[in-house]
Order: structure tokens, then C-alpha cells, then sequence
């Protein structure tokens, strides 16, 4: 089984602790799937920078693929973080050469090579849904926060499993959007509520799953581990309570370390 992992990377910079970490969201689950086993590639595009030689080799030494990471002349993307009680506050995101990143044929054939796609809101990557659709591969995509964004209706149609991180608890708005979201198309719509734990919905029955207590030391990441244990669920054809334990499992890992990983 391997997974493409496409759209955005960056380097979160924690100017107050003087560091740095190769991150984004795809980028983030391609590691993390390999963490768990399961052989994933990353489709992209860096700067002619440091900090694009580094995000580069960082994947490498992860084991991840990175044939399909393009490099173009100016800025790696770059989000300026902040801990705040153990929590993750975002700052400035430069995006860099990321803001011009589109998918060519050929990147698209690359990533329908693969048993799953996951992408997300920010990866440029929404309008390219259908053709891989069209291929039968599945479709992981991660709306982040932007329930409203227009970007959601525009392409859940073509999705398979659609995430979203929600703040506060289980709730019948909650519920409401995620029975509205799942009629347009998907398998399942998965909610995660951050201390509440996780919710999917798959047009029949709501299934709910809790965290696992650990000492947290950054947030960093802790949606895309849950994401990427989802994921090795699916690839395993377990059922949603069992890929959502897989994706609370995973984020409890990430949740005790610095940066994304």
C-alpha cells in the first residue's frame, strides 16, 4: 500500500525558542504514515532557499518519496508559531512559492498511481479533485477549520472522507453540518474536536471516540497524526470506530513532542 500525500508544506518557525520544523499538512501525514508503516510520497513545491533543501531532506530521512517535490525559484512557505500553554498559536504564514503550486498531468498520474490521495484546503489542489476521482482512488481531504469556506461545497463532492477540526464539544449544529457535509458525497465526515475527542458521521449512525490522556507538549501536528491513523484504518479496511481509535492512538504520540515531528 502506499499513500500520496499533495498540496502544502512550510517551515513552522518558533521565533521565541530560536527553531524550526518542516510542516504542512500533507507533508505532515506523509511522515506520519510512515511513522506507522505504510509507504507515502509527498507532491509539492519548495523554495530555492534553506529552508526548501531542508524541508527536502527531512522527508528523505523519514523515508518519504519525494520524486514529485517540485522546486521553484523564491520563498518556501514559512508560519511564524507560537506555544501558548502547550497549545499551538499560529502567526504570520508567508506563503511563498507555494501561492503559484499547481498539479500538472503528470503529477496527477503520479499521485492516481497510488492505493489513497490525501490533501487539504490549503494545497491548492481542490480543483484537481475530480480527475483523480475519476481514477477511483480514494480521497482523504482535510478542511481544517474553514467549514464555510466555498471551497467546501465546491469539492466534497469529490471526496471520499472529509475532515474537519472543530473547536468546543458534540453538538446538534455539530451534527447538523455533518449529516448536511456527508449528503454531498462522502463515505464519512469526521470531525475532530480537539479535548472532545472525535465524531464521524457515515449517513446511517454518529460514531463518537475520546482522546488518549498524555503530558502534551506542543499541539503541533496533532490533527494530521489522527488523520494519517485514519487512514492506515481505511487502507486496512477497518470499520470507523477502528480507524478512529487508529487516528487517537496516532495523535497521542505527536502530542508528546516539540513540532510537528
Amino acid at each position: 500500500m502506499k499513500v500520496a500525500a499533495v498540496g502544502d508544506n512550510c517551515v513552522d518557525v518558533y521565533a521565541r525558542e530560536g527553531r524550526s520544523y518542516p510542516g504542512g499538512n500533507p507533508v505532515n501525514v506523509s511522515v506520519y504514515l510512515e511513522r506507522m508503516g505504510i509507504d507515502a510520497s509527498y507532491t509539492g513545491v519548495v523554495g530555492t532557499d534553506e529552508y526548501g533543501r531542508s524541508l527536502i531532506d527531512a522527508l528523505g530521512s523519514k523515508g518519504v518519496d519525494t520524486s514529485h517535490v517540485h522546486v521553484a525559484e523564491g520563498s518556501t512557505a514559512v508560519t511564524m508559531v507560537e506555544i501558548v500553554n502547550g497549545n499551538r498559536v499560529f502567526g504570520d504564514y508567508i506563503e511563498g512559492v507555494m501561492e503559484h503550486f499547481e498539479l500538472s498531468d503528470e503529477d496527477i498520474e503520479f499521485l492516481c498511481s497510488h492505493d489513497l490521495v490525501v490533501s487539504g484546503i490549503w494545497g491548492h489542489t481542490a480543483d484537481d479533485l475530480g480527475k483523480i476521482k475519476q481514477s477511483g482512488t480514494p480521497i482523504v481531504f482535510d478542511y481544517s477549520d474553514q467549514p464555510q469556506d466555498p471551497i467546501v461545497d465546491s469539492s466534497i463532492g469529490n471526496v471520499d472522507y472529509a475532515f474537519f477540526g472543530l473547536e468546543g464539544d458534540d453538538t446538534e449544529e455539530v451534527r447538523s453540518f455533518m449529516r448536511e457535509k456527508q449528503a454531498m458525497g462522502p463515505k464519512a465526515v469526521v470531525v475532530t474536536l480537539g479535548e472532545h475527542g472525535s465524531l464521524a458521521y457515515d449517513g446511517t449512525k454518529f460514531h463518537k471516540h475520546g482522546i488518549i490522556e498524555v503530558d502534551i507538549a506542543d499541539t503541533m501536528g496533532a490533527g494530521d497524526s489522527f488523520i494519517a491513523g485514519f487512514i492506515k484504518g481505511i487502507l486496512e479496511d477497518k470499520d470507523l470506530d477502528e480507524c478512529m481509535s487508529l487516528g487517537a492512538n496516532s495523535s497521542a504520540v505527536t502530542l508528546q513532542y516539540s513540532g510537528a515531528w
